[in-house]
């Protein structure tokens, strides 16, 4: 079994899995007479495949670390973003795909990635003061809350099902630094 730290959340560190939201940004466009400042972010990818956007509440319960990681899961067809309420702190466990293996989607289309490239885990720590976007195919561990919390989970749905589940070939267990 490997073991994995899970490392403070910076934007470059977590890009080739999506997009932190907040948290040390750049500066926006101060707007309704400068009481408001907006920053864009990543646009969210979720109408492939029909789909639409699906913004809900999640009650999650804590999962503290250290935890030991046993499968990922992946959408293919829309990205999924969590963004913590009230400073709920959270653990991201995520993988980029295997680009040598495919698998076939509900159109007959080849989709790249069809398992974890285990060698591209890696593990944050978000402290709740921003969420995260993975964006579509990234494989990533269901929410792990460090304390009982909601978050806001802007995801896609749509006709065709979109989460893939694996099992990992070596467990990860995940440590706090």
């Amino acid at each position: 079994m490997r073991t994995l730290i899970a490392q403070p959340v910076t934007a470059k560190a977590f890009e080739p899995y999506g997009d932190v939201l907040g948290g040390a940004v750049t500066s926006g466009v101060f707007i309704n007479a400068g009481t408001s400042e907006r920053i864009p972010l990543g646009a969210p990818d979720l109408t492939q495949d029909n789909g639409q956007a699906s913004l809900n509440l999640y009650r999650a319960r804590a999962n503290t670390l250290p935890f030991t990681a046993l499968e990922l899961e992946r959408h293919c067809f829309g990205s999924q973003t969590f963004i913590p309420l009230q400073g709920v702190s959270f653990v991201v466990i995520v993988a980029l795909g295997d680009p040598s293996l495919g698998s076939v989607g509900p159109s007959g289309q080849t989709i790249p990635g069809a398992a974890p490239l285990e060698n591209t885990i890696a593990a944050f720590w978000i402290d709740g003061s921003c969420g995260v976007t993975f964006k579509p195919g990234t494989w990533h561990h269901p929410l792990l809350a460090q304390q009982d919390g909601n978050f806001i989970v802007l995801e896609r749905k749509g006709p065709a099902i979109d989460c893939e589940i694996k099992s990992l070939v070596e467990p990860v267990h995940v440590v706090q630094a």
